[in-house]
């Protein structure tokens, strides 16, 4: 299988720019927001540029590529304007991604306020009213894993309740976070940390549900509950902990997308290096 790797890019100054960008930084799957993530702005992508980009992501082997909602929206709100601008995003974005041809909607589950079980449900009744209502053969919603900072959805048990509310629908899965993982109690450290992980996916959800795993380390340690990425190397998971990820049997096959804190879009090019020196049995890239 061939090793699918990349990083978080910008579209803004176009979609054709972002693919040379990953293909200058070695990257063969890339990740975009699909909107300004602090606040509620969308680019226009005109009907030229997505011919383009089509063809040019053909030529460079782009493939997966995850459009990302931006952070200011709460899938988990209850009814009013919060909720009704994530209903908006969702539905708008989810058809933007698929304009695109991308494969993947990536989104953070949201937020509570002190009623967990409440939230879940708001969360699984947006996905039944946008991604489950919309037309068939778009991009799949990845429901991402996340720290569990106080108040915020993304465990791998709050995940299970919305997939078993949502009856286990094809155009729902999942997007791993290495950092998040480890922040929220994962020990990814070793080999055996990472077989526990494999063996809870494929127990809650079938391992076919899990669709992306963003590889980043974490800047604090483990089971802290704060969402801080480091560098490849540099933080609390440490070179140690990304070895036994990307040469993981299961962990490792998946398209992994860097989301590291560098300084401009051609650091992820040396982050990528940095991965690549750390396979022991690469397919060819």
């Amino acid at each position: 299988m061939r090793l699918r790797l990349g990083a978080h890019l910008s579209i803004a100054s176009g979609l054709e720019k972002a693919a040379r960008t990953a293909a200058q930084i070695g990257a063969n799957t890339f990740q975009y927001f699909t909107r300004n993530p602090r606040g509620g702005k969308a680019r226009a992508i005109g009907g030229e540029e997505i011919s383009r980009w089509l063809s040019l992501r053909r030529d460079l082997d782009l493939y997966p590529v995850a459009g990302h909602l931006p952070y200011t929206v709460n899938p988990a709100a209850p009814p009013g304007r919060q909720r009704d601008f994530a209903r908006l995003v969702l539905t708008e974005d989810w058809e933007r991604v698929r304009s695109l041809g991308g494969e993947y909607v990536v989104a953070h589950p949201g937020r509570h306020g002190g009623n967990r079980e409440e939230a879940i449900g708001h969360l699984a009744g947006l996905i039944e009213e946008t991604v489950l209502a919309a037309p068939a053969g778009g991009p799949v919603l990845l429901l991402e894993t996340m720290a569990c900072q106080r108040g915020e959805l993304g465990s791998l048990e709050d995940l299970l309740e919305v997939f078993k509310r949502l009856s286990w629908p094809p155009q729902v899965g999942i997007c791993l976070d290495s950092a998040h993982l480890f922040e929220a109690g994962w020990d990814l450290r070793t080999p055996a940390g990472c077989d526990e992980l494999a063996a809870r996916l494929e127990n809650y959800f079938g391992l076919e549900k899990i669709k992306l795993l963003h590889l980043n380390d974490s800047l604090t340690p483990l089971n802290s509950r704060r969402d801080r990425h480091a560098l490849i190397g540099t933080g609390e998971l440490g070179e140690k902990g990304i070895t036994s990820i990307v040469n993981h049997s299961f962990l490792g096959s998946l398209p992994l997308i860097l989301e590291t804190n560098v300084e401009k879009y051609s650091d992820y090019a040396l982050e990528i290096k940095k991965v690549k020196a750390l396979l022991r049995n690469a397919a060819p890239f």
